[in-house]
């Protein structure tokens, strides 16, 4: 059994099939619009960077590219030994096991957060959010990166997949707790049809996935997005 961190919540897709969410890792956003959408909100170079629920570590060298220091939290001690393994040559990087709830870092010590795809639903997030507020230095900025459900055929599989998510209800708790809001036209671009067709089938279930194929021909399909953002 791998080693989860003590109140992490389940990620359907990355944890159970890490190889086919590589897959989409590497198509989605081929234009960087997501990264581009934050720097000029708030650059990370020569910052301290933090990714909260950093998977396998896919997005970890980019950051250290530009940024002093870089921290990948993430939950599943298995995806983490990827993302350690995928990092080791890279001394800027270190990678923990713990969840949102419960940084093992300093107060005041990040200067940009990201969580990218791992706040969906929230209410419920809250202290992973009271965790924010505690880490992020004055000056900073944490940034949350999620589908947006209301948008596009992609939106609306997902709300088919889970039909208790509310759109509603999670734009009346981010715009409580003061997060500004930006859409993200994204887009995923695949290089073979069976890679997209498996992405599919690990994001809905497999009525939905099965639609989604359908519904998709050739190698790319509109992901839109959602950037949320605080500055401290």
């Amino acid at each position: 059994m791998p080693r989860i961190a003590k109140g992490a919540i389940p990620s359907p897709n990355i944890w159970n099939t890490p190889q086919v969410y590589e897959l989409e890792n590497r198509a989605v956003d081929p234009d960087g619009a997501a990264n581009a959408a934050m720097r000029a909100l708030r650059s990370w170079d020569g910052a301290t960077v933090l990714d909260i629920g950093c998977g396998t570590g896919y997005h970890l060298p980019t950051f250290a590219a530009d940024a002093a220091k870089v921290i990948g939290v993430e939950p599943h001690g298995d995806l983490v030994t990827l993302a350690r393994r995928r990092c080791a040559g890279l001394p800027s990087v270190e990678i923990h096991a713990a969840t949102a709830q419960d940084l093992p870092l300093p107060d005041a010590s990040v200067d940009v957060a990201v969580a990218r795809w791992a706040y969906f639903f929230g209410p419920g997030c809250e202290p992973g959010l009271r965790e924010l507020s505690r880490v992020v230095r004055r000056g900073g900025a944490a940034f949350v990166i999620d589908l947006d459900a209301t948008r596009g055929a992609f939106g609306g599989w997902f709300q088919r997949t889970v039909p208790t998510y509310s759109a509603k209800a999670v734009e009346a708790f981010w715009d409580l707790h003061g997060w500004q809001r930006q859409r993200l036209d994204l887009r995923m671009a695949f290089s073979r049809r069976a890679e997209l067709e498996a992405v599919l089938r690990i994001e809905f279930t497999p009525e939905v996935a099965a639609q989604a194929i359908a519904e998709t021909p050739g190698l790319e399909l509109p992901y839109p997005n959602v950037l949320r953002w605080r500055s401290f």
